[in-house]
């Protein structure tokens, strides 16, 4: 009888999983899995404490289902990937292992992992590695003359006519297994990362994931456009953090979708186009990043953005992180992460381009803090966007868009609604005048416990204009 080892990693699902799945197709094989836990290597990723813990916590229920249908899953902790590699090798002698299954990641540190457990056990073990964290695996959208799209546009279009060709049905989690081990529940270690609680809005389980996306499908999906920028509304499906960790796949999404709206693809401008559009999004950066391996080096993907001069502002990025820049927008927004490990993307689009572009500091140190907090963080997601927002990426918002912090709070926040429930120092500032909270205050003779603006707008949007060109016309002059 063969052994059969499915290697779980960012794919902590039963259902829908490519490599479980192949697995577990041979009815004589025996199956078990392996989970391994490398928290050196989170750390110097900026792996939010409150992510491992979601994580420890799908760990538990992925150990509890694998063992219902007879696979026992077994744990290990060990510094960072090389002592990984080290490992699984032995563990796959020890346990006589003959295939072993596991889901592609395509980070460059992952890749490298990978490249080097493959060759490790190449003599004994047959390795099946599947393209599962994606609609479409990377490469496999690309122009005319073979290479990358750089702009989203002609991207989304390929991308979207090469799904309509591809077999993206979800599958079934597998079907309980004859076992003759014995398959005990020992109780998992908590991993040697720092502790943190998970805000209750995010239930853990798979069945929690897709009850959400199922209602989010049936009873959101065609309002999302008109919802999806205003954070006061519940309009996003936030079902970000279970992509992340693999406790959804972007075909279950997909095909939820189109379960409930058939004609998505054939309505770009309904709401349920406009959250496929989000999913499509999330694959561009993923297949960026194995394009410019360089991405998970946190290089900029335009060269000469790299040359600007940041500003070293260590107490005006510490008001930043804390939610006290004197901007309620910007600092309801920092709150809301610093509590819930989630923010809604227009204030992610905001909030960045306050760090950026209005204070003048790398974009790097705002994606790094980011990463620390995130219950949803995702290396390609996360950089992403924050090129995006820092114009220093692909397809990304002109250096000259300077979000201006106070109109775009008026603009989607325009009660405050979202601002006082996270500001409640600002609660009896009335509505009309909740963007501007000192005026008010001066006006009324009232002392606020709320910090004065860190910073004039005006005059920052100049200096940041000032600071993006000069770096420009200084890279044309050395090129």
């Amino acid at each position: 009888m063969s052994t059969h080892l499915v290697w779980f990693r960012n794919d902590l699902r039963l259902t829908d999983n490519r490599a479980l799945h192949a697995a577990c197709e041979d009815p004589n094989a025996r199956v078990i899995a392996v989970f391994i836990a490398t928290p050196e290597q989170w750390k110097k990723h900026a792996m939010a404490p409150r992510q491992a813990a979601f994580i420890y916590q799908h760990l538990q229920a992925l150990q509890q289902g694998l063992a219902q249908r007879g696979i026992a899953l077994y744990y290990h902790q060990c510094d960072d990937f090389d002592a990984s590699v080290s490992w699984l090798q032995a563990f796959c002698e020890q346990q006589s292992v003959d295939d072993i299954f596991y889901n592609n990641q395509y980070e460059i540190n992952e890749i490298a992992r990978d490249k080097a457990f493959d060759k490790a056990v190449s003599a004994s073990v047959i390795c099946h590695r599947f393209d599962d964290s994606l609609l479409l695996p990377p490469g496999s959208v690309t122009t005319g003359e073979g290479s990358m799209y750089k702009v989203y546009t002609p991207f989304r279009r390929a991308f979207l006519q090469r799904l309509t060709e591809t077999d993206s049905r979800s599958l079934p989690a597998p079907e309980s297994r004859q076992s003759s081990q014995d398959i005990s529940l020992c109780a998992l270690a908590p991993f040697d990362y720092p502790q943190q609680t998970i805000d209750p809005a995010f239930p853990v389980g798979e069945e929690a994931a897709r009850q959400r996306l199922r209602s989010f499908c049936r009873e959101q999906a065609e309002d999302y456009l008109l919802q999806r920028d205003l954070p006061a509304v519940d309009g996003t499906s936030s079902l970000s953090p279970y992509l992340a960790i693999g406790v959804l796949s972007p075909r279950q999404c997909f095909n939820r979708l189109r379960t409930e709206h058939p004609q998505v693809l054939e309505r770009p401008d309904s709401g349920a186009f406009g959250w496929l559009n989000e999913l499509v999004w999330r694959e561009f950066y993923r297949h960026l990043l194995v394009a410019w391996p360089d991405l998970c080096k946190h290089q900029p993907f335009v060269a000469w953005t790299d040359g600007v001069r940041w500003r070293d502002a260590p107490d005006e990025l510490l008001a930043w992180q804390q939610g006290q820049t004197g901007y309620p927008i910007v600092d309801a927004a920092m709150r809301q992460l610093n509590s819930t490990g989630w923010m809604h993307n227009r204030l992610r689009m905001i909030v960045a381009s306050f760090l950026v572009k209005d204070l003048l500091i790398d974009w790097r140190l705002g994606e790094r803090y980011f990463m620390s907090q995130l219950l949803d963080g995702d290396l390609a997601a996360n950089n992403g966007g924050w090129q995006w927002g820092a114009s220093t990426g692909t397809d990304a918002a002109p250096y000259f868009r300077i979000f201006n912090p106070t109109t775009q709070g008026e603009r989607f926040d325009k009660q405050g609604r979202f601002i006082k429930h996270w500001l409640p120092e600002l609660a009896e500032v009335p509505d009309k005048d909740i963007h501007q909270p000192h005026r008010w205050a001066d006006k009324q003779r009232r002392v606020l416990h709320y910090p004065a603006p860190i910073i004039d707008h005006a005059i920052a949007r100049k200096e940041t204009l000032a600071a993006f060109e000069a770096a420009k016309n200084r890279a044309q002059s050395d090129g």
